[in-house]
């Protein structure tokens, strides 16, 4: 088996990290040759580097580079005694992750958070490097461009649990025969709870995931279903699947990650205890298996799993993507960054909990006729729009209240 040359980019996040360790248990199959992070970890990314030899270390923020080189020469020092001759190349500044997208590789990860992420996905696929890709603003905001960047067939490897599964499950049968796909949500912090029982919940309440540990952005979008939402978005861009054939379901064990139902009347489903290593170390190692990346089901033991459909009159979050996504024209990426907006305004106590969805579903209202984007430019213009409006709305219903 031929070993693969990975690049990272978001090494030190939590993706990052987790694909690390991977490549570190499997060094016959992997070898990685570049690493790139924001900038708010330059001692574990200099770690990561060394330990590893890879040939590029890249920076986001600019001003981290010369901290970069000097933490460089101290993981050196610590990991193999004096400082070899020869430290990594460092690559700064916001355009230091195209060129590292675009390194020779076999496979570039891309780990990174937000849609930041989707120039450097589009210059990996440009290169014609498979992309693992675990940035899901890459497809929900410039899902268009992104297609327009894919070189070939099955370039894009899904990183996400939900839509590896969904990759998995469609194996078992031929575009044609595919009736629908399925996606399961952990249902979030209140998943037991009807729209009158959310009017006071508290960002506290919203943080405490039930399954997963999750950043807090990433919680409260469980919380309220948008990371569903973004999920059924990135499932109709990837596997080019309509909208009305997307479903979801709670499922408040989060082991069934997805399921694709077939022609005839069959169910595929990708079953596996929560832990993000197996859809990590499948992306990496598309289309082979990597053994042992993660614990089995223990099929020894009894298990109960539930299946319920998703209350959408609680959580109406999905069928606000599913109508951004039909519309176009840049309301994903509204969507997106509006959402945003409104979940740091929730974290700092300026806005209820229900008003999340109901700020971007006016937003989304209220947008002006975008043309479908073209470039990365473009998308970042409709996202600022719609940052924009959401501030202004929250700081209208803080005054309300």
């Amino acid at each position: 088996m031929t070993r693969r040359d990975i690049v990272v980019l978001g090494s030190t996040g939590s993706i990052g990290t987790q694909a690390i360790d991977i490549i570190r248990r499997n060094p016959d199959r992997f070898r990685l040759v570049g690493l790139g992070a924001g900038g708010s970890s330059l001692g574990l990314l200099a770690d990561q580097a060394i330990e590893f030899g890879v040939a590029v270390v890249a920076v986001a923020r600019g001003a981290a580079a010369r901290g970069l080189e000097d933490a460089l020469r101290r993981a050196a020092q610590r990991h193999q005694g004096p400082a070899p001759a020869r430290l990594p190349k460092v690559l700064a500044g916001p355009d230091s992750m195209l060129e590292l997208a675009g390194w020779p590789c076999d496979t570039v990860l891309n780990g990174m958070v937000g849609s930041v992420g989707l120039a450097s996905t589009i210059a990996a696929l440009t290169a014609g490097r498979t992309l693992a890709l675990a940035n899901k603003e890459s497809l929900v905001a410039g899902g268009n461009l992104v297609r327009a960047a894919t070189v070939r067939t099955g370039q894009i490897v899904p990183v996400d649990s939900e839509h590896s599964a969904l990759a998995q499950a469609l194996r078992a049968g031929t575009d044609p025969e595919v009736r629908r796909l399925v996606l399961t949500a952990s249902g979030g912090a209140f998943r037991d709870r009807v729209r009158a029982d959310l009017t006071s919940v508290t960002p506290a309440e919203a943080l405490n995931h039930p399954t997963w540990a999750m950043g807090p952005v990433v919680t409260i979008n469980s919380a309220t279903l948008v990371n569903k939402g973004l999920e059924v978005i990135e499932a109709h861009e990837l596997f080019g699947v309509d909208y009305d054939r997307i479903e979801v379901m709670v499922h408040p064990q989060s082991v069934i990650h997805s399921l694709v139902e077939f022609a005839d009347g069959s169910t595929i489903a990708q079953c596996s205890p929560p832990d993000m290593r197996l859809p990590i170390a499948l992306a990496l190692g598309w289309p082979d298996r990597v053994p042992e990346a993660a614990n089995p089901v223990d099929w020894t033991s009894s298990h109960t799993w539930h299946l319920r459909p998703l209350d959408e009159l609680a959580f109406p979050a999905v069928a606000l993507a599913k109508a951004a996504g039909r519309a176009g024209h840049g309301r994903p990426a509204m969507y997106n960054a509006a959402n945003e907006e409104c979940v740091a305004a929730f974290l700092g106590d300026r806005l209820p909990f229900l008003a999340i969805v109901d700020t971007v579903e006016r937003v989304l209202a209220e947008a002006p006729d975008f043309a479908e984007p073209s470039t990365v430019e473009e998308v970042l213009a409709a996202e600022a729009w719609a940052r924009a409006r959401a501030r202004e709305i929250v700081l209208a219903v803080g005054k309300e209240t």
